[in-house]
């Protein structure tokens, strides 16, 4: 068994998808490990530190993608893909809801893809589960960038000068990412406000200190999905989360739905009424923004607010956002390995669901869904 480990050449891409303790697992199995020659420098494993858990380091993206098994942490540019043999597995952020040229082109070539978006978020998978480890780092860096650039401190002050007041955030989004900003925010000794449109974050969220906003809250839909909410709730909604949000010195949010635009949450009119030095962290920007003004990968001012739309949160705390993720990987293709070797195994409870593509067929639903196929059977190259 040949594993690849490319070096990742998207833009403020730091994270690889080995790191030298999951090498050495990859090798204790029995595995040949290949890594391109600065992989892992980004995020602080240099190449002896490979060598020294038995990886040979390669000097291409042509030799580190020639194995059976490719490890990558964004999707493979479609160049990248002619790389990979036949017949090969790959795993990793493929964005495979929405990049169907990509999964097309895998299709093609007959690369078994698993992609972790697609990981069944269930107890048994949560140490494959790359989504929450990675939204976990983010709503982490999130808080960090906003104390960072507020003018002021995050924590109260008592000194001979006066008591400084702690300063306000608001995390709106209570997810995984939404909760370790509240956390953060926590630990640098804010007063902090949270809000979900799911009712059963309210307990999660005063479990970590947070004061839950009293908005109305909506029950989830089967798929898991806030249901709709009239005119008049949305309106009430809209006017409490503006109360709050006018009144922060920091704003975190970060409600996405994989595959859609992420929804506004803060509108202009409200932007125009936060006070001069208030900082916005826009987590939902490379999906379209939950604040209007924000701009992917820019820093925008708007009437004295500053709203940041990063797009690569995870890459910011690379060293370690790179050991969780390597331990993601490490535990879902372990998933195929077995006593004759590494077999692809369709019906894992796990890595089966997050299958994409195999043998030249295109088996997510959600995936032949976004290319239009019917066949509910596959619909092979």
């Amino acid at each position: 068994m040949r594993l690849g480990i490319p070096l990742e050449h998207a833009a403020h891409e730091r994270r690889v998808a080995a790191v030298p303790a999951s090498v050495k697992v990859f090798t204790g199995w029995g595995w040949d490990v290949v890594v391109e020659a600065g992989a892992g420098d980004a995020a602080g494993f240099p190449d002896n530190e490979f060598v020294e858990a038995g990886a040979t380091i390669v000097a291409d993206a042509a030799t580190s993608h020639n194995a059976d098994l490719v490890l990558r942490v964004g999707p493979p540019t479609l160049e990248e893909v002619e790389l990979i043999p036949g017949g090969a597995v790959l795993a990793g952020f493929l964005e495979p809801f929405t990049a169907v040229d990509l999964v097309r082109a895998l299709a093609d070539r007959k690369i078994t893809a698993l992609a972790v978006e697609a990981v069944p978020r269930t107890t048994l998978a949560q140490a494959m589960d790359a989504l929450s480890s990675q939204a976990n780092i983010a709503g982490y860096a999130a808080a960090i960038i906003a104390a960072d650039d507020s003018p002021k401190f995050p924590t109260m002050l008592v000194t001979a000068a006066g008591t400084i007041p702690p300063a306000r955030a608001l995390v709106l989004g209570v997810g995984v990412a939404g909760l370790q900003a509240i956390a953060t925010f926590k630990r640098l000794g804010s007063i902090v406000h949270a809000y979900d449109i799911r009712p059963e974050t309210k307990e999660q969220v005063e479990s970590l200190g947070a004061k839950f906003v009293p908005a109305p809250t909506v029950e989830m839909d089967e798929g898991g999905y806030a249901r709709e909410v009239d005119a008049e709730t949305a309106a009430k909604q809209q006017e409490i989360l503006a109360d709050y949000a006018t009144k922060a010195d920091m704003i975190v949010t970060t409600a996405q739905i994989p595959g859609r635009p992420a929804p506004t949450l803060v509108t202009a009119n409200v932007v125009a009424r936060m006070h001069e030095g208030a900082i916005i962290v826009d987590m939902a920007a490379s999906s379209g923004g939950n604040v209007e003004g924000t701009v992917a990968d820019e820093i925008v001012n708007v009437g004295g607010v500053t709203i940041h739309g990063p797009i690569d949160l995870p890459s910011r705390v690379a060293t370690d956002a790179s050991r969780m993720y390597a331990r993601n990987l490490q535990e879902l293709v372990g998933r195929w390995r077995g006593e004759e070797g590494f077999t692809v195994d369709l019906e894992d409870e796990v890595a089966g669901p997050a299958t994409i593509t195999n043998d030249g067929w295109i088996l997510h639903p959600r995936t032949r869904s976004a290319m239009d196929l019917e066949d509910p059977e596959g619909e092979a190259s």
